[in-house]
């Protein structure tokens, strides 16, 4: 049994829960403003294969409407990783603490897992009330503990992605390597691009 508590609280952390989120957020709300919105059916598959992937217990079942309604509470959640500091973040958390969550509790869901905190309804919430409110703990968490934001908007221009901040280190600006590095790249070719243009302009001059 130790074993098993021991697996479930591995995959069920804290930071666990709060990348949960972040991909949660990205699958539902992370494309481009140039891309189509993918329909609800097909968002709904992509969304449950992020709910398997962190470790939910099949059956995996959401209807479109479901869909919808979680991708309402993505686009709050996105408020608190676009905030600029900890002070903004922790008046963010606030805001839908007070607005969006019920009173802490603690369930072992019938005894099928260990005892931890839920701030939704009940046991059987909506998918939209559990996402929010469990993203809502998760964050308050991860702020309480680091005192700094949990996480941030990738700062690539192409992309609408939101990241998880862990470990020490210098502060994270985007939401992967290929991000980091498609904006190395594009910031390298336009100095190259103005370094070419001085040496232009600069080749015409002189005294004849």
């Amino acid at each position: 049994m130790a074993a098993l508590t021991d697996d479930w609280s591995t995959r069920h952390s804290v930071l666990a829960n709060a990348r949960r989120t972040a991909a949660l957020i990205n699958a539902l709300s992370g494309t481009g403003d140039r891309e189509p919105q993918p329909k609800p059916a097909a968002e709904a598959v992509a969304v449950a294969e992020v709910l398997r992937e962190y470790g939910e217990s099949e059956p995996v079942e959401l209807a479109p409407d479901d869909v919808v309604r979680m991708r309402a509470a993505a686009l709050l959640l996105r408020e608190v990783f676009a905030a600029e500091d900890v002070d903004a973040t922790a008046a963010a958390l606030n805001r839908l603490l007070a607005e969006q969550t019920g009173p802490l509790r603690l369930t072992s869901h019938g005894g099928t897992t260990p005892w931890h905190p839920h701030l939704d309804s009940h046991d059987d919430a909506p998918w939209d009330e559990w996402f929010l409110t469990s993203s809502c703990l998760a964050l308050t968490v991860l702020l309480w503990d680091h005192q700094r934001p949990p996480g941030g908007l990738c700062a690539s221009p192409a992309c609408r992605h939101v990241y998880i901040t862990s470990g020490p280190g210098p502060a994270r600006r985007y939401c992967s390597r290929r991000c980091a590095t498609r904006e190395r790249v594009a910031a390298h070719r336009r100095g190259q691009r103005a370094t070419d243009t001085k040496s232009g302009s600069g080749s015409g001059s002189g005294n004849s």
